[in-house]
């Protein structure tokens, strides 16, 4: 497995979730999905565990980007896109921003809309670019 296919993965996982209102990882089963190995399991189970564990921070990250938008307004599978992206920029080191605003705009590609990719792109972009310091 990729980690495309982990962040996916985590997506659904953290989409689950969201739509239960409940962010506890001992109620969802991450290996139902395709045969995970040791390292994809604990991959998807970091995101989405750290997701969990960072959420109100996150939700405010999200919540001053994304302008006029407040979370409930947002469809829900792209907050989950969105929560894992800023998570991996927040919190790990070895995954550049850019792979992670890449990786974001192509899942939701594919599980969202065209207006949904822009709107994760400009966001993630504009958080990249506080993150990293520079206004150009």
């Amino acid at each position: 497995m990729s980690r495309k296919t982990a962040r996916e993965t985590a997506m659904k996982t953290l989409f689950q979730m969201e739509l239960n209102g409940e962010y506890d990882l001992d109620n969802v089963n991450i290996n139902e999905e395709e045969s995970l190995g040791e390292a994809d399991s604990a991959y998807i189970e970091g995101l989405v565990r750290g997701v969990s564990e960072k959420l109100e921070e996150i939700d405010a990250i999200i919540e001053k980007y994304s302008k006029s938008w407040k979370l409930s307004r947002l469809p829900k599978v792209d907050l989950s896109i969105l929560r894992i992206a800023i998570y991996e920029m927040m919190h790990i080191e070895d995954i550049p921003m850019q792979v992670s605003i890449n990786e974001a705009i192509e899942i939701a590609k594919k599980y969202s809309t065209a207006d949904s990719s822009k709107f994760i792109n400009g966001l993630l972009g504009a958080y990249a670019k506080e993150m990293s310091g520079t206004d150009d």
